[in-house]
């Protein structure tokens, strides 16, 4: 009897520190865009910690209660955006090269091993106001030489790079662009050649471990790190991501995906339409920037603006990034003007949403909204796509996200200065 007053007593004392389960959020009555399916109107999205617990109509969905209800009549409700091309929490100042983190210095063509994960900063000032714009993910990309590193896929909330990973090592990043070709000898062939002895010198690490671990091997072209992280691609850990704006760079960057089977995606392809019926065919995936039409480099005087449409209407899966780190909040409106030039309006919800996660292989748990995936959800005043449309709530992991951002409070801190110059006294 002593014995269980006890016990009684130990637990009535844990009791109140035990966590108390978190309260249900319930959008109600908002016209649902889940992406994986189609349009609802008057309908309801749950959330239950961090996870979607419905997705369906009004009369369909029961909503337990004690659920805090978001009344989100006349407005939309969407996942959360995702753009595939940033250096989100890498970079914060480009001009101060102590805040740029996206990038090894050194001369090195392949730096495969290179993870950004660990430079990630989740106190960046660009995370709030990019999450304001409805960018609940993005990857975090490297840069530079011929094969860059590896990227990360982050959801932007967090007070640590491990709550905010959604997944480390999503891609390797490499490049067929004149900047990559400079580091292997300035010529397109030069590229190639060496892109192909890293693959080769991998597959043959990867089938000759033991013996490489001995010294019983021939020379190899690079370090055991950059051998690992190469073989991991060849054996389709994660895709390959290729920057290639100019035609024949991708199909240069085909020709070598195919030699090596290879999970090959094109990022930016400014030139991708003219091989779309080639990249549909191999269903390989573009990752493109709706507002490009002027020819900026050589390489990409093909550009224009209906890019994205003319590939989506090839059968090309089709990401859309803004390819911008302190702007990655414009994302929609990147959509935006791809619907302007010709795009589907649900092909580009889902360029900016569903396909980046595909391409990324975390579209079990984002881009969509449907019962277990992770609880990134966005409440638009209006159509996502218009200029003039306001973010109402952002959820991210099932939790709300503060309306605030370093832009806003200096907004506040110098709006109640009065006018601005001040007036002239002349002292007359």
């Amino acid at each position: 009897m002593r014995l269980r007053l006890a016990l009684l007593t130990v637990l009535l004392v844990l009791l109140p520190t035990l966590p108390a389960a978190a309260q249900p959020t319930a959008f109600v009555g908002g016209t649902v865009h889940p992406v994986s399916g189609p349009e609802i109107a008057d309908g309801v999205v749950l959330l239950r910690g961090d996870t979607i617990a419905a997705v369906g109509p009004r009369d369909e969905v029961s909503i337990p209660s004690g659920t805090r209800r978001i009344d989100a009549s006349g407005q939309v409700v969407t996942p959360g955006l995702m753009d595939a091309a940033t250096a989100t929490g890498l970079v914060e100042v480009s001009a101060v090269g102590s805040t740029r983190d996206n990038a090894l210095d050194t001369d090195d063509a392949i730096r495969a091993a290179f993870r950004v994960t660990d430079g990630i900063n989740p106190n960046s000032v660009v995370i709030p106001v990019t999450r304001l714009g409805g960018v609940t993910t993005v990857a975090s990309t490297p840069s530079g030489g011929a094969v860059a590193g590896q990227g990360a896929v982050i959801d932007l909330h967090g007070e640590t790079v491990d709550e905010m990973l959604v997944r480390d090592r999503a891609a390797l990043y490499a490049a067929f662009t004149p900047g990559a070709a400079d580091a292997t000898g300035e010529a397109r062939g030069g590229l190639a050649m060496r892109l192909r002895e890293a693959f080769e010198d991998a597959r043959f690490y990867a089938e000759n471990r033991d013996d490489y671990r001995r010294g019983a091997t021939r020379d190899l072209s690079m370090s055991r790190l950059d051998l690992e992280a190469l073989a991991s691609t060849l054996d389709g850990e994660r895709p390959l991501v290729v920057r290639a704006a100019r035609a024949s760079d991708i199909d240069a960057a085909l020709r070598i995906a195919e030699e090596f089977d290879l999970d090959l995606r094109i990022e930016g392809g400014e030139e991708a339409w003219m091989r779309a019926d080639r990249l549909a065919a191999a269903d390989v995936p573009v990752i493109v920037k709706a507002l490009h039409n002027l020819p900026t480099e050589f390489d990409r005087l093909g550009s224009r603006f209906d890019n994205a449409a003319r590939l989506d209407s090839a059968g090309v899966p089709v990401a859309i990034s803004t390819f911008d780190t302190h702007n990655a909040r414009t994302l929609r409106l990147e959509a935006g003007n791809a619907v302007r030039y010709g795009m589907d309006r649900d092909a580009a919800l889902r360029a900016v949403t569903l396909a980046p996660a595909k391409m990324l292989g975390v579209a079990d748990t984002h881009g969509s909204l449907e019962v277990g995936k992770t609880a990134n959800v966005v409440v638009w005043s209006g159509d996502p796509f218009e200029p003039l449309t306001r973010v109402e709530h952002v959820f991210i992991g099932g939790d709300e996200m503060p309306d605030d951002s370093r832009q806003k409070r200096l907004l506040r801190r110098y709006d109640d200065q009065g006018d601005w110059p001040p007036a002239y006294d002349d002292g007359s």
